[in-house]
């Protein structure tokens, strides 16, 4: 059963909740500075929910249930003898009787008479000493406390049910098991315990949801006549709230030298005076322990007013005045039922998590910069002392940051860090300003230099294209377009400098394969002569960005400047390649000749189809 509820929404990380938790079943989330419940460790105490003033801790809401219950079965509420210092505005507690059947309960008990019962088994076992040291079982925190973090304990719960359970076996036994009966409690806890016996009680409302509903159907003292419990009655039993109130009630002998039982309530003390009955040879005494400062002081009591002890002690004390003097008036102090079978086992849910090394806890000290002294320190986290904490930490019950002392100077660290951060931005920004403005700066500089290369480009007399690796055009010169013709010009209207045009479409074959040679060697072709559609061009392709980019320049030899110069330039080749072939032996002569043949037809071709022209 998933008892505590959490609404992130309402949580202002304040961890009020997680200091107030005695077995700390509730953790910091450091993923939203939430809570995380750890519902198999809860006892039920409602310390959580007392200490969340936002409201962001809840408990399960048994009101739809306990409606539902009402509305299609014969229902029985039975209630706790708290609700006098609930609702002390009430005068006759026979009024607040009747506003409980005016919700549609047929049958409305005391659970003070459960009380009686338990109080006359408590007497019997802790008057009738055996050499063995007993814990009261009357308190469902207690019991769930030993059951998780003391089951070495276990055996020294009283076998007995609580007051509670003890009502409903006494009410099923006079109105039959058919009844459906809902508790009504100052205690959270007890809806674990309604949970596991749910055989015996169908539902527990707490006196919270009880005057919720009360306002939700407008029932009011004035709106109702006066009404009297049930059978069974009680007496003495209404004293139950109240601290040594279970051992009033059966008449338990707590002289001094007698009987050796100690009373101790209060969450300050709950834990400390458990875990000492553990040394029960040096004890040596029975406990009579509660984990809030009497049942008057529940988590779900007193929800309009401030808890006050003495004041809630003192309207218990009047109620049961007003009880006993009922039952004195009958001829019966109410029926008995000494065959009833009140026995309870225990069975342990160990929840303990193994104790870290010494060495361990140090280290978490040192981290920590805390005190591994056992003296108190300034406890703000919910522990005795610093080592406890710390020795928790590293059990990873608790985060470092509920520590004050850690967290301010963790904010500090943190302060100091995001200072000297913030400075490291600013310089990085004043930087990437800088360089934005040198890049700004080179880019205008790149920009004047593509135009000046482009004006220079156009100039140049010669056509000049650049293609990527797959012969789209990059660039090209108006020059170019002209040699190549037509067709170029046409694309050109459309696409200016032929950007992207496929080259393969305007050049020969031949000059693709100049261009793959070059991509794939990084070598410059210089000088090749082609012939296309009626022209002659000396083309050289030459690599830009290996593999990525080329360029080639296209010479008109049919111009003639160029054909004079491309004359001269031949000449001297001849004539550098026949010196040097000369000195190379009788078949070099050969290819040398024949080379110098091929080189000289070229050249009167030429002249022939220029002076054609002419």
């Amino acid at each position: 059963m998933e008892l505590i509820k959490f609404d992130r929404s309402k949580c202002v990380s304040c961890y009020a909740c997680v200091r107030a938790c005695p077995v700390k079943a509730i953790q910091i989330d450091e993923k939203d500075n939430g809570i995380i419940i750890k519902s198999s460790r809860c006892i039920g105490c409602g310390a959580c929910f007392v200490s969340c003033n936002p409201k962001a801790i809840s408990y399960h809401n048994s009101i739809d249930e306990s409606l539902e219950l009402i509305a299609n079965n014969k229902c029985m509420a039975i209630v706790d003898p708290s609700i006098a210092a609930e609702f002390p505005d009430i005068v006759d507690y026979r009024n607040f009787v009747g506003m409980i059947r005016a919700l549609g309960f047929s049958k409305v008990c005391e659970i003070a008479h459960g009380a009686e019962l338990v109080a006359n088994e408590y007497k019997k076992l802790l008057e009738n000493f055996k050499g063995k040291y007993y814990i009261t079982s009357a308190c469902t925190p207690v019991v769930e406390y030993v059951r998780k973090y003391q089951k070495g304990i276990i055996d020294s719960l009283i076998p007995v049910v609580t007051p509670m359970l003890a009502t409903a076996i006494a009410c099923k036994e006079i109105y039959g098991d058919d009844i459906k009966i809902i508790a009504i409690t100052p205690c959270i806890g007890q809806k674990f315990e309604a949970n596991e016996y749910s055989n015996l009680v169908d539902s527990v409302l707490t006196f919270e949801e009880l005057r919720i509903l009360f306002n939700k159907n407008d029932i009011k003292e004035n709106s109702v006549e006066f009404s009297e419990f049930d059978p069974p009655y009680a007496g003495k039993g209404s004293l139950f709230p109240i601290s040594e109130g279970i051992l009033e009630v059966g008449d338990i002998n707590t002289k001094f030298g007698e009987n050796r039982i100690i009373t101790r309530d209060g969450a300050t003390e709950f834990r400390g005076n458990i875990d000492d009955f553990v040394d029960v040879t040096s004890v040596k005494h029975h406990l009579n322990s509660f984990f809030c400062k009497g049942c008057c002081t529940g988590p779900c009591i007193s929800v309009t007013k401030p808890k006050s002890y003495i004041q809630n002690h003192g309207l218990v004390i009047d109620y049961t005045k007003k009880r006993v003097d009922f039952v004195e008036q009958l001829d019966e102090k109410g029926k008995k039922y000494p065959d009833l079978d009140l026995s309870r086992k225990f069975s342990s849910d160990d929840q303990r998590i193994p104790t870290p090394t010494s060495e361990t806890v140090k280290e978490v000290i040192k981290t920590l910069g805390l005190n591994e002294s056992e003296k108190p320190g300034c406890m703000a986290c919910g522990y005795k002392n610093c080592n406890d904490f710390a020795l928790h930490v590293a059990k990873g019950l608790v985060k470092p940051q509920l520590c004050v002392a850690y967290t301010l100077k963790s904010s500090k660290d943190s302060i100091k860090k995001l200072t000297s951060t913030n400075q490291k931005l600013e310089e990085t920004q004043q930087a990437l300003e800088s360089s934005e403005r040198k890049l700004r700066k080179d880019h205008e500089m790149v920009k004047e230099t593509m135009d000046l290369f482009e004006g220079v480009m156009q100039k140049l007399p010669s056509g000049v294209v650049l293609v990527d690796q797959n012969l789209k055009v990059v660039q090209a010169n108006e020059r170019f377009i002209n040699l190549i013709g037509e067709e170029a010009e046409q694309i050109n209207e459309i696409i200016p400098g032929l950007v992207g045009a496929d080259v393969k479409t305007l050049i020969p074959q031949t000059v693709h394969s100049l261009f793959n040679y070059v991509f794939e060697n990084n070598e410059a072709v210089e000088n090749k002569d082609i012939t296309y559609d009626d022209k002659m061009f000396s083309v050289s392709v030459f690599p830009i960005k290996k593999g990525e980019v080329a360029g080639a320049i296209f010479k008109d030899l049919l111009q003639p400047e160029v054909r004079s110069e491309e004359a001269i330039n031949r000449v001297n080749e001849v004539i550098e390649k026949n010196l040097h072939m000369v000195q190379q032996i009788g078949f070099l002569l050969g290819e040398g000749a024949s080379e110098t043949e091929k080189m000289l037809n070229s050249i009167i071709e030429s002249y022939q189809k220029g002076n054609s022209k002419d």
